[in-house]
């Protein structure tokens, strides 16, 4: 399986990690260490370096509560950053549901739309269709981060992720937009109590019936913190077991800020599953 974007035809047969690189003043595990463009920059370097086989440009948070910012201010964010990105060689995402932000960010050359509001907003799906070629990931959440608490009602919530996932992936195809770029994201952490994102994770294999490759991102999300007790910035070990966790239910790319970790956990994994040393 792969996943066809801009640049790059990205080999999912393997694992992939995608390292996020926030450019927001307000990121839930960051505060805005990389809100200016030097910053993100370097940060996007050390990710490369450290292992990443993709990089998320974001410049909106979606922590739970947060008022997202207009389309110019959103721009002025990521365009200086994913410029540089791009020269990175590696396929790069940005993370917006905004389509004038898509539009620009297709036209400079980006890989990936990372869409948290799986293209629902006016304009957004026929931005990405029109690109013809690019990468789009498709992520379940209700309602806004704003108040996305107060949809986190279900009856099973396997079923209805994954009915409302494939609800969006056939206005998707709809559109013309070819399954090969298409990959699902099941928005752990969004409109979701700790107690809902673990029944996800334990039957989140079961989400690979909708026949497209998942991505998850599971990085020092609050769940992570109410089963240890830890701060977000304490959260490591945490996340590389979640991700690790995800891996092992289908999960083919991982979405998160500790790149050099979360490869050396699935090096392992994947040697011992494979039962011998594999370098590839």
């Amino acid at each position: 399986m792969h996943w066809q974007t801009t640049r790059f035809r990205i080999d999912l047969s393997r694992p992939r990690v995608m390292g996020i690189v926030n450019v927001t003043p307000d990121s839930f595990s960051e505060g805005g260490r990389h809100a200016d463009t030097a910053a993100a920059l370097a940060h996007a370097e050390r990710l490369v370096a450290e292992g990443a086989d993709i990089l998320d440009v974001g410049g909106e948070s979606t922590r739970p509560g947060s008022v997202g910012p207009g389309t110019q201010e959103e721009l002025a964010r990521v365009w200086p950053v994913l410029r540089g990105a791009l020269d990175m060689g590696v396929p790069v995402s940005v993370d917006t549901s905004d389509p004038v932000v898509m539009r620009e960010a297709l036209a400079l050359g980006a890989d990936i739309i990372n869409d948290v509001r799986a293209l629902t907003r006016p304009g957004a799906l026929d931005a990405v269709a029109a690109h013809g070629r690019a990468g789009i990931c498709l992520m379940h959440i209700r309602g806004e981060p704003a108040d996305m608490a107060q949809h986190a009602r279900y009856g099973c919530v396997v079923t209805e992720v994954g009915a409302e996932l494939a609800l969006r992936l056939a206005a998707a195809r709809a559109a013309g937009i070819a399954d090969d770029r298409i990959v699902l994201d099941p928005g752990y952490g969004f409109a979701k109590t700790a107690e809902q994102n673990l029944q996800l994770l334990s039957r989140q294999a079961e989400l690979q019936m909708l026949g497209r490759p998942l991505l998850v991102g599971w990085s020092r999300k609050g769940t992570l913190g109410q089963i240890t007790g830890r701060p977000v910035g304490e959260r490591l070990a945490a996340s590389v077991a979640a991700a690790l966790a995800a891996v092992a239910r289908g999960a083919r790319i991982v979405r998160v800020h500790d790149v050099a970790a979360t490869v050396d956990a699935l090096n392992v994994w994947r040697a011992a599953e494979a039962g011998c040393l594999d370098r590839g």
